[in-house]
């Protein structure tokens, strides 16, 4: 019973447990849901997943049912984030846990519940259970903003080589302050259409409007929540690598201020599609600029942080370029959280810019099934390197070390970053090849992407089964988290001494 109830204080109570309870649960039904789609339909494993699960998909319901999907995998993330940020950030320890204890409720409730209604039967009990989730996810949003607040006099910055305002109000406490707020308040942006639903707003997906003359303001809405969540779950993604980083300096004092700024008009920007749709987009490429130069700030220090470390490790003083190229990529966890977001503007910020610039000119001119594929595959991608960024960090954490750590990260890094580069090819086909002379384009590009993603799913498959391994061990790196959270129960902490004495 003691070895039961210790378990369950690591994976339910301990930031390091919450966060791998929701990668396994997300990386399930990824792995489940993943086989209702692509060539795994052509292969015939669509059909057996429905049987055997007893699945009921009407296609008249397809876009319900994933949406639902999507929520309940955002939301999963979301929980992650928030772990990562009560672990990082300072409060106090009561905050910390009903923070963390209200999303893990809020979240399993709205997954579990969500993928029943959705695809299971349609039972508005489970519809209600969702939605209650879902509030209390929100709740615990704003039990977040509270514990946030940054204008307490206990975390105003005593060093100054932090971004700090008049007063030492800590600059990088207020963009979390101010990213959690925007998210709460961009939450209820979809809301309010949701609430709608049946009484003048229908289903539907963001990528079947573009070529809509009209759009509702209820359409709207739903689009510029989609683009703004989104936005602000990379936003505190950033700002939790900061922290891994101990991000300072002359480049967090500039950073800073425009993380604040640029969440701030990237979000008004989202919410101004309905009332301002003209210059709604102008607003949101301004926003971006600040978000997207605070990160590069944070890439700059970070990867020359990297060097400079390794190369004190190594006692070189002098080091050639090519030595400080090797310094460089000598961690790929941390190296590749920095590297995903210079990878982004590539496959995603540099494309989405050129779409809106060429939208009349170029996209507007292709058949609307092309410039579907393009934003469908423009969010895909950018969802996709958030995940392996949230992994790559997580990896760190659980104590990926050696090999281990190496093969890890370059894989994520490489097979990652081969699909999301074949996706990009594919969906921009169009710019440098012809219907009639696409096939083998298309051919290869989706080859390097299913090899690409499905070696992902490998490698965190592998992760997943070696944490789950180590529950089973009495003494597995899990009993030494537990401690280091200071959740041991007293029996546990006096097994863990006398095991140290033996080892002495």
């Amino acid at each position: 019973m003691q070895a039961i109830s210790n378990r369950f204080n690591y994976l339910f109570r301990s930031t390091k447990g919450l966060v791998l309870v929701a990668i396994a649960l997300i990386s399930l039904v990824t792995a489940i849901w993943g086989t209702l789609s692509g060539p795994m339909v052509e292969w015939g494993v669509k059909d057996v997943t429905v049987r055997l699960l007893g699945m009921q998909l009407v296609e008249a319901e397809r876009e319900g049912r994933i949406i639902m999907l999507y929520h309940t995998i955002a939301m999963a993330v979301v929980a992650i984030e928030v772990y990562f940020i009560t672990g990082a950030v300072k409060m106090k320890k009561h905050e910390q846990a009903t923070i963390n204890a209200t999303i893990t409720a809020g979240y399993l409730t709205s997954m579990v519940f969500g993928l029943w209604f959705a695809y299971f039967g349609h039972n508005f009990v489970f519809h209600g259970l969702f939605l209650f989730g879902q509030s209390l996810v929100f709740f615990a949003g704003i039990l977040l903003a509270a514990a946030l607040w940054p204008w307490r006099k206990e975390y105003r910055v005593r060093d100054s080589a932090y971004a700090h305002g008049p007063g030492g109000i800590d600059l990088e406490r207020v963009a979390f302050f101010t990213m959690t707020v925007a998210t709460l308040g961009s939450a209820v942006f979809g809301a309010v259409t949701g609430s709608y639903w049946g009484n003048g707003h229908e289903t539907f997906l963001a990528e079947d409007l573009i070529r809509e003359p009209y759009k509702t303001p209820l359409q709207l809405a739903i689009i510029g929540h989609l683009h703004i969540m989104l936005t602000l779950i990379a936003v505190a993604l950033a700002l939790i690598i900061g922290r891994w980083f101990d991000f300072k300096g002359i480049l967090h004092k500039i950073a800073m201020p425009l993380m604040i700024l640029g969440t701030i008009i990237v979000t008004a920007g989202a919410w101004a599609v309905v009332p301002f749709r003209p210059i709604a987009h102008i607003i949101i490429y301004v926003g971006s600029v600040m978000v997207m130069l605070a990160a590069l700030m944070l890439v700059i220090f970070g990867w020359n942080k990297l060097i400079r470390e390794r190369l004190a490790e190594q006692g070189i003083k002098k080091a050639t370029v090519w030595q400080g190229v090797k310094a460089l990529l000598h961690d790929p966890l941390k190296f590749g959280s920095l590297w995903q977001m210079v990878y982004m503007n590539f496959t995603v910020s540099g494309v989405g810019i050129f779409m809106a610039i060429k939208l009349d000119e170029i996209f507007r001119v292709w058949p609307a099934r092309e410039e579907r594929i393009a934003l469908t595959g423009h969010w895909h991608i950018l969802s996709g390197i958030i995940a392996t960024i949230i992994l790559l960090y997580y990896a760190d954490l659980a104590g990926l070390k050696g090999k281990a750590r190496r093969w890890f990260g370059w894989l994520v890094i490489l097979c990652s970053d081969l699909a999301f580069g074949a996706v990009t090819v594919f969906s921009m086909k169009r710019l440098f090849v012809s219907e009639s002379a696409q096939q083998p384009l298309v051919n290869w590009t989706m080859v390097l992407t299913d090899v690409g993603l499905a070696s992902v799913l490998a490698v965190l498959a592998a992760l997943m089964l070696w944490r789950l391994i180590d529950l089973f061990k009495k003494e597995g790196r899990w009993a030494q988290e537990l401690a280091e959270a200071g959740l041991a129960t007293p029996v546990a902490a006096e097994e863990e001494s006398i095991s140290d004495q033996e080892v002495a």
